[in-house]
């Protein structure tokens, strides 16, 4: 059974720094398409980051340049640094895997959550003005 777990959320002030991670098992994240939601109350869940299985990146427009997604292969998980964090991006944050979707497959500015059969529980993550 693939699993994907999320740690790492919190509560912050404005400007702020987080990091999250999701350990994954039962597959590897070197054959994955892995990427992060966020769905905040009374909103759809909407994309953030993605990391193909060659490491190559994508992220939507209101997080980039302040979030960075990575991974270790090594230690099969995946993280993603929030850095000048604005209330706005309070919301609770998932992780996702499609095996195989290299490439332009994995731009997660035009994948939809639906397209991911693999989720962790979430954690949530707070910011303060």
């Amino acid at each position: 059974q693939v699993q994907l777990v999320e740690s790492g959320g919190g509560s912050v002030q404005t400007g702020g720094s987080l990091r999250l991670s999701c350990e994954a098992s039962r597959f590897t994240l070197s054959s994955a398409c892995m990427a992060w939601f966020r769905q905040a109350p009374g909103l759809q869940r909407e994309g953030v980051a993605g990391i193909d299985a060659y490491g190559t990146t994508t992220y939507a427009d209101s997080v980039k340049g302040r979030f960075t997604t990575s991974k270790d292969n090594a230690e099969n998980t995946l993280y993603l640094q929030m850095n000048s964090l604005k209330p706005e991006d309070t919301a609770m944050y998932y992780c996702a895997a499609y095996f195989g979707g290299a490439g332009s497959w994995c731009d997660v500015t035009t994948r939809s959550s639906a397209d991911f059969p693999y989720w962790g529980p979430g954690t949530q993550v707070t910011v303060s003005s």
